[in-house]
């Protein structure tokens, strides 16, 4: 692995480049991605900077592929009735219309997936998941106020790409997101795969027990057809323990989809 600190004013972050990668026969030969990492709020805010940077300008969430840049979500335009103790339809931030189309379809093979009640909804559920563990409302921080995103049921979601607004299969530079309380080192990952299902790479998210992390991976072109994404060691419910690692996630940033 090596290790490149980027100074970023008083503060550095490093950009790891692993010796390793299965390259996907669709991706440059011998082509290697760009990987960000990141614990610590403020060096999370750097991160998170520094990621955007590589993707591109923010597109927003308008229907149709720009063909480069980036598109983001930040989960806290989800309203009451959509989000917990209710389930979010997997396709939400792939509607036809702005500012909802940005290319992500959201599948999960647990119960549904789900974002955070806000703290003055209507079933006055506890945010930040306290519907289902009380203890989660103290336990997990947000980067972007308020609300979280998890799989229920499980601790596997898998992101799909979609030319924003349509059912056109697309791909993607990379996908990079701020998690919130990753206890163990393996304890979350994302999985990259391209358009033929064959897998580009694994990579884990750093370790911040009630912390914020953030992992960030871009690849030189558009190849990222699908993302498994890991939430810890098991499903939200359990309290945290030598045996449990319950992680949520806040926002995620990635690619411009372009169509294939």
């Amino acid at each position: 692995m090596l290790n490149r600190p980027i100074r970023l004013g008083a503060l550095a972050l490093t950009v790891l480049i692993p010796t390793t990668l299965t390259v996907s026969p669709g991706s440059a030969a011998g082509s290697r991605p760009k990987v960000v990492r990141a614990v610590g709020r403020a060096k999370v805010i750097d991160a998170v900077a520094r990621y955007r940077a590589i993707l591109g300008p923010n597109n927003g969430g308008e229907p149709g592929s720009r063909g480069s840049g980036r598109r983001e979500i930040n989960w806290d335009g989800v309203p009451d009735e959509l989000a917990a103790p209710n389930a979010l339809p997997g396709d939400f931030f792939n509607a036809p219309t702005a500012p909802r189309a940005r290319g992500a379809v959201l599948a999960t093979p647990g119960d549904h997936v789900a974002v955070s009640a806000d703290s003055d909804n209507p079933a006055h559920a506890l945010p930040r998941f306290g519907d289902i563990n009380a203890s989660y409302a103290e336990q997990f921080q947000t980067f972007s106020a308020e609300r979280l995103f998890s799989p229920v049921g499980s601790n596997v979601v898998d992101m799909t790409f979609r030319v924003p607004g349509s059912d056109v299969p697309a791909v993607v530079r990379g996908f990079g997101a701020v998690y919130t309380d990753v206890d163990l080192r393996e304890g979350a990952s994302f999985e990259y795969y391209d358009r033929a299902g064959r897998r580009l790479g694994s990579f884990s998210v750093p370790a911040a027990p009630q912390g914020l992390s953030f992992l960030g991976v871009a690849y030189p072109t558009p190849v990222v057809s699908r993302v498994r994404i890991r939430y810890g060691s098991t499903a939200l419910g359990p309290n945290d323990s030598r045996r449990y690692d319950v992680a949520v996630m806040d926002d995620f940033i990635f690619g411009e989809p372009v169509p294939f």
